[in-house]
Formats: structure tokens, C-alpha cells, sequence
């Protein structure tokens, strides 16, 4: 299989201290063909230091949580 690699920028989401944190623009290299980000060294470092330096974010998003295990006859 011959991977088709794009250089872009993505949205990437990670749980941590039981939230569910989100980073954008992020520069990854994406296969095209499967959709995997792959992310250099220094890009990682980044992200953990920005989640983990406590600095504010730039904002902050309610989102709903759906729990896929509940029954349907719950759901009414």
C-alpha cells in the first residue's frame, strides 16, 4: 500500500485530568488514504505544554456526552 502523506493542520482532542481538552491548528502530516495524523516530536511537546502549563484557552465549549451502553428503552 503506498501512503499518500499531506502536510495540514488538524483538530486534536485529548483527555486530561478527566476533561476532555481540544487543540486546533495543529501541523500534522495526514494519510490521505486512512485519515492517520501523524504529529513531529516537537508538535507533541507542544501540545502537552499547552495543556499542562495552565495557561488559560483561548475559550472554552460546552458539549453534550451521549453513553452509547445505555439501553434504548432509557433513551425515552
Amino acid at each position: 500500500m503506498h501512503e499518500t502523506m499531506l502536510e495540514t493542520t488538524v483538530t486534536y482532542s485529548i483527555d486530561y485530568q478527566g476533561k476532555r481538552c481540544t487543540v486546533e491548528h495543529v501541523p500534522a502530516r495526514v494519510c490521505q488514504e486512512t485519515g492517520e495524523a501523524r504529529f513531529a516530536p516537537e508538535t507533541v511537546e507542544r501540545i502537552q505544554a499547552q495543556i499542562q502549563g495552565g495557561s488559560p484557552p483561548d475559550r472554552v465549549l460546552e458539549m453534550p456526552v451521549f453513553d452509547f451502553a445505555r439501553s434504548p428503552a432509557q433513551l425515552q
